[in-house]
C-alpha cells in the first residue's frame, strides 16, 4: 500500500574500501513534514499567527490611510480660521504629517497592532479655540499663542506617560483605570464607536445635513443645487450618491469574499466621482489653494522662524499673567479627552479585529498606552495638537488588518503624502466615507453581547451607544455612561439593602469599584467645572 512504512537501504564504502550496508529509519511517504519557521515581517508582526498575510496587511494599511488622510489639511485649518492664508499653515501641515508618521510607527513596532495615530479631531479644534481667543481672550482678556497651546499639549502628554509607566503590582495606572470601567460599558463602547464612525461618514459625505428645525436631516435628493453640511462643507446629492455607491460596492464584494473590498469601493467611488464633479482633478494639477507640489518650501516654513518645530520649548511656557488656573483646567480637559478617546477607540477597533483578551482588554494594552503618550509628547515638540489613536483605523481592520504591519504601511503612506499630497488630496471624502459607514455596520454586531435584561447594565450601555454619535464625542459617551452606572447602581444597592433588611433574602453586593468611583469624580470635574475662570 502507498501508506506503508518503507525501510531505505543505503550502500556506502568504508575508509578501508569495504562495502557497508546501512539501514535508514523507516519513513512514510505521506508523513507530514514539520512546518517551516516563518521569519522576517511575519515573525516580527505575528502575521500568520493572527490569521493574516502580508498582502492583506498592506492593503489594510492603505485603506486606513485613505480613510484618515483628510487630517493632513483639516488639522491646520482647525488651528487657523483664515486657513491657507496664515503663514504657519504649511508648517502645521508638515507637523501633522510627522506626528502621524511617528505616532503610527510607535503603534506598529511597540504595540504591533493595526492602529494608526494622528492629531485628533476635537483636540485640534480645542487648540484652535485657545489660540483664536475663544478660550481666554474673549472671556478674560488674556491671549494664548500657538506655542502656549503646544506647551499645554506637552504637559498633558507627560501626565499620560507617567500614568502609563507607573504601575501597581505590574499593572499601569492607565490600565487600572480601564479595568475599572464596568463590563457592560466596555461591551457598549465598540457599538457606540461604530455608530460614531458611521455618523462621521454620513456627515463627511453629505448624506446627513444640518436642518434648522430638526438639527439634522437626510439630504434632499430632489435638489441638485449645493447644500451646506453642518461641518461647513458644501455638497450636493451627487456627493452623497457617490458615497452610497462606494458602500454598496464594498458590501457586495465583501459578500463575494473578494479581498480588498474596501479599497475597491473607495477606488470605484473616486472614479465615478470624476464625471460627476465630485472628484476634484484640479487638486492633482496643483491648482487648489494650500495644496502644492513644492515640498522644499514646506520644509523651509516648518523649520524657519515662522515654523512650529520645538516652539513649545522656546516660547510655550511663557503663559499670560492670570491664566494659570485656566491652563490647569485646559490641561485636565485635554487629558480626559485623550485618555477616554484612546481607550474607547482601542477597545472598539481591537474588538472588530478579534484582538481582545478574555477580560475584554486589547492585547498589548500597556504598549498601546506607551505609544499614545509618547506620540502626544513628540507631537507637541513637532508642533501639532494631541496625537491620538484614530477611529478610522477600523476601516483597515474591516479589510483584514490584524497586525502592526497595517500600521507601518499607514505610516509610510503618511510620509509619502508629504511629497505627494495632491495625489492623496484628490480622493474625495465621499469615497473614504463609504468605508467609515461600512465599519459602523460591522461594529454593530457587538450589541448582542450586552445584557439588556439587567436595567443597571441596559441604561448605561444605551447611553454610551447613543451619546457618542449625538454628542460627537467618545469621551462624553463614556462619561455619561459611567456617571449613570454609578448613580443607578448605588441607588439600586440601597434599595436592595432595604429589601434585605425586611425580607432577609440574599444580601446584595456593592458592585462599584474604587477605580470606577475615581473615574466618575474625574468626569464630574470634566462636565461641570468650567475651563476658564
Amino acid at each position: 500500500m502507498d501508506n506503508e512504512n518503507k525501510t531505505e537501504v543505503i550502500e556506502t564504502t568504508s575508509p578501508e574500501g569495504e562495502k557497508e550496508v546501512l539501514q535508514a529509519e523507516p519513513t512514510c511517504e505521506n508523513q507530514p513534514q514539520p512546518a517551516k519557521k516563518k521569519g522576517g515581517l511575519d515573525a516580527f508582526f505575528k502575521i500568520s499567527e493572527r490569521g493574516s498575510n502580508v498582502r492583506t496587511e498592506i492593503l489594510a494599511g492603505i485603506i486606513t490611510f485613505l480613510a484618515m488622510c483628510y487630517i493632513l489639511t483639516v488639522n491646520p485649518n482647525q488651528f487657523f480660521y483664515n486657513g491657507t492664508e496664515n503663514p504657519q499653515w504649511s508648517a502645521v501641515f508638515m507637523a501633522t504629517a510627522f506626528g502621524a508618521v511617528i505616532g503610527t510607527v510607535l503603534m506598529a513596532v511597540l504595540a504591533k497592532l493595526p492602529l494608526a495615530q494622528a492629531p485628533g479631531m476635537g483636540l485640534n479644534s480645542m487648540v484652535g479655540s485657545i489660540i483664536g481667543g475663544g478660550l481666554g481672550y474673549f472671556a478674560y482678556g488674556f491671549s494664548f499663542s500657538l506655542a502656549n497651546a503646544l506647551a499645554m499639549v506637552l504637559i498633558s502628554g507627560i501626565i499620560f506617560l507617567i500614568l502609563s509607566v507607573v504601575s501597581i503590582k505590574g499593572v499601569s495606572l492607565r490600565q487600572k483605570i480601564f479595568e475599572g470601567i464596568p463590563t457592560p460599558i466596555k461591551k457598549a463602547i465598540p457599538v457606540g464607536i461604530g455608530l460614531f464612525i458611521a455618523y462621521i461618514g454620513f456627515q463627511n459625505s453629505g448624506i446627513i445635513v444640518s436642518n434648522e428645525y430638526t438639527q439634522v436631516a437626510l439630504i434632499d435628493f430632489t435638489k441638485w443645487s449645493e447644500q451646506t453640511v453642518k461641518t461647513g462643507l458644501s455638497v450636493t446629492p451627487k456627493v452623497a450618491l457617490v458615497c452610497l455607491l462606494g458602500l454598496i460596492v464594498i458590501a457586495v464584494f465583501d459578500h463575494l469574499k473578494i479581498k480588498g473590498s474596501v479599497i475597491i469601493g473607495i477606488l470605484v467611488a473616486t472614479i465615478v466621482g470624476i464625471p460627476l464633479g465630485v472628484t476634484n482633478l484640479a487638486v492633482i494639477q496643483g491648482e487648489t489653494a494650500g495644496i502644492s507640489w513644492n515640498v522644499v518650501d514646506n520644509f523651509k516654513s516648518y523649520f524657519g522662524s515662522d515654523g512650529v518645530f520645538i516652539k513649545c520649548f522656546t516660547e510655550g511656557f511663557k503663559f499670560p499673567d492670570g491664566s494659570i488656573v485656566t491652563v490647569i483646567m485646559l490641561v485636565i480637559t485635554m487629558c480626559m479627552i485623550d485618555m477616554f478617546d484612546t481607550m474607547g477607540t482601542c477597545v472598539g477597533c481591537c474588538s472588530a479585529a478579534g484582538l481582545l483578551d478574555e477580560n475584554g482588554t486589547p492585547v498589548n494594552y500597556d504598549k498601546i498606552m506607551y505609544s499614545d503618550s509618547i506620540a502626544t509628547c513628540v507631537g507637541a515638540v513637532l508642533g501639532t495638537s494631541t496625537v491620538t489613536t484614530f477611529v478610522e483605523s477600523g476601516a483597515g481592520i474591516s479589510a483584514g488588518g490584524k497586525t502592526g504591519l497595517t500600521a507601518l504601511t499607514t505610516a509610510i503612506m503618511f510620509f509619502l503624502a508629504i511629497f505627494l499630497l495632491p495625489v492623496f488630496a484628490m480622493i474625495p471624502s465621499a469615497a473614504s466615507s463609504s468605508a467609515l459607514i461600512y465599519v459602523g455596520v460591522l461594529m454593530m454586531k457587538g450589541v448582542k453581547d450586552i445584557d439588556f435584561s439587567d436595567i443597571r447594565a441596559a441604561v448605561p450601555s444605551f447611553l454610551a451607544i447613543i451619546i457618542m454619535p449625538l454628542a460627537y464625542s467618545i469621551t462624553k459617551g463614556i462619561g455619561v455612561a459611567i456617571l449613570s452606572y454609578v448613580v443607578i447602581t448605588a441607588i439600586a444597592f440601597v434599595g436592595d439593602l432595604i429589601k434585605y433588611a425586611i425580607k432577609k433574602e440574599e444580601k446584595p453586593k456593592w458592585e462599584i469599584s474604587i477605580v470606577t468611583l475615581i473615574v466618575a469624580v474625574l468626569f464630574i470635574v470634566y462636565f461641570f467645572v468650567p475651563t476658564v475662570f
